[in-house]
């Protein structure tokens, strides 16, 4: 490569494409200059100002919402689409949240805390950049970048054994899973790299060019083998059957804000990928694909419903019901296939699970004391009575997560119900609503702990021991109430979703 080449490589880095991303790095390296500038007494202002930048960034990309769409930067590294632009806002709100709830889980912890928020922001930067990913080398570079974050966010309670365990746990499962997807990237490398099949790519880590060169050679062994091991290296971000071994004690194990993380975050990465891959990529591998897909998707229905069914620690119940939800996300993107408005309805599932989730785990960082990890449904037991607002919350919230209507999760699971019933998988179908009927047991078993029970004498509940809470500030309360509020009125109003999120094509 000559100069002229690096010159002309240079000039296509249009690094204002970049700006959020590169705003959230900067403002990283922000917090830990200020921790070390600031007296200690002013460390609590430290995660105030990454949530006043955050809100700021956010406000940015919603305003630029359509802004460059369709062009591709960085020598063809990034492609920015409208669902892209979708999933940039999405995540910049889930890290916002969480860095809310990692404000009160923190102040119950003696341990570091500026490292935190940095670490968050360096995650949802990640995150950014991999959903716009139009090729495999930055693809895994950002996916790593992510795992490695959630290594030491899922251990960051380091005087907690759950959360060391948990944090063990993550990194072997997690190292696996790399392996699994590199191994794939690596086989779809050597196809389409091979210069005696047609179309071979002069970049086979490109995925215009691996599209072309499977588009050509549509029944090659070697790279229907990497396509089904990158499938399985994205179902273990996902966690879905047969690879969600590490869900429940790593939910359990983490902080309740990572907790929180890895449930909206990392599976909505998960799914925004898969259905890039599916439908960019992996196109004329549509029947392997689908044939994968669908049974992974019945096995994760059943699975994480009927496997909720037995816990009694609520965050192993989030971390089951969440396969579960994967399970049901998993049906849109086979749908995806044959019916277009499944890409929507599979991103607004997305949106109504973020709202649902982040309302439950904010209830539950507020109930949880200086060990999260040990939070069962007795905790709940009278909380109408002691603290209605937040039981409140927590009621639509895990209403929304069952399906109940007219709440945001129940038009989700609508929405995506429907468009497996026009795309005609009836068998698959059935699966996911009978799951649906499964999950009412122990989301409702959850709700009755936190307020039926109140009715009860105690000659049949017994005495229970009121629950450690931390008090409801008026900033608290509002993000609380806005998350439950938002849950209902886009469960009656959903507007022109569906319109923000045009095929993956653009």
């Amino acid at each position: 490569m000559n100069l002229t080449d690096l010159q002309y490589a240079a000039a296509d880095n249009l690094w204002v494409a970049i700006m959020p991303e590169l705003m959230l790095g900067v403002l990283a390296l922000a917090l830990l200059a200020l921790e070390m500038l600031l007296p200690k007494k002013n460390h609590d202002i430290i995660p105030v100002v990454s949530m006043a930048a955050q809100i700021g960034i956010l406000t940015g990309l919603f305003v630029r919402f359509r802004t460059g769409l369709g062009i591709d930067t960085f020598n063809g590294l990034l492609h920015h689409s409208q669902p892209g632009q979708f999933m940039r806002l999405f995540f910049v709100l889930t890290s916002l949240l969480v860095s809310f709830l990692g404000t009160i889980s923190l102040a119950k912890q003696k341990l570091p805390r500026i490292e935190f928020f940095h670490i968050v922001l360096v995650i949802t930067a990640a995150l950014m950049l991999l959903v716009q990913a139009n090729h495999f080398i930055l693809l895994f570079v950002a996916l790593e970048t992510v795992t490695i974050g959630f290594y030491i966010l899922v251990s960051y309670f380091r005087t907690s054994p759950l959360s060391q365990e948990a944090g063990l746990k993550y990194l072997i499962t997690g190292g696996l899973s790399s392996a699994i997807l590199l191994f794939g990237i690596t086989l779809l490398y050597g196809a389409a790299g091979n210069p005696a099949l047609a179309g071979h790519a002069a970049d086979p880590f490109s995925f215009p060019a691996l599209a072309q060169f499977l588009a050509l050679n549509p029944d090659n062994l070697l790279a229907s083998v990497g396509i089904a091991l990158v499938l399985c290296g994205v179902a273990f971000k996902i966690g879905a059957v047969p690879f969600q071994i590490w869900v429940p004690d790593v939910y359990q194990g983490a902080p309740t804000p990572v907790t929180a993380f890895l449930a909206v975050a990392s599976k909505a990465a998960g799914f925004a990928l898969l259905l890039l891959l599916a439908h960019t990529v992996f196109g004329a591998y549509q029947s392997l694909v689908v044939a994968i897909l669908t049974l992974i998707a019945a096995a994760t229905i059943l699975f994480g419903n009927f496997a909720a069914l037995t816990q009694h620690n609520v965050k192993r119940l989030m971390g089951l019901s969440g396969v579960a939800h994967a399970g049901y996300l998993l049906l849109g993107v086979v749908a995806s296939f044959y019916e277009p408005m499944a890409i929507s309805a599979v991103f607004f599932y997305l949106f109504a699970y973020l709202l649902a989730s982040m309302a439950v785990f904010g209830v539950m960082v507020h109930l949880a004391g200086s060990n999260d990890a040990e939070q069962t449904l007795d905790d709940y037991h009278g909380l109408a009575k002691e603290r209605p607002f937040l039981a409140t919350v927590l009621v639509v919230g895990l209403g929304s997560l069952a399906g109940i209507p007219p709440l945001a999760g129940f038009i989700g699971k609508l929405l995506v119900f429907i468009a497996a019933f026009k795309a005609g998988l009836y068998p698959l179908l059935a699966v996911a609503v009978l799951g649906v009927v499964v999950s009412i047991y122990y989301y409702f078993g959850w709700i009755k702990s936190a307020t039926f029970a109140i009715w009860r004498g105690t000659a049949e509940t017994g005495e229970q021991p009121a629950p450690v809470t931390t008090a409801v500030t008026p900033v608290a309360a509002t993000v609380l109430g806005l998350l439950a509020l938002s849950s209902v009125v886009l469960g009656f109003y959903q507007g022109s979703f569906g319109e923000w999120l045009l095929p993956l094509a653009q």
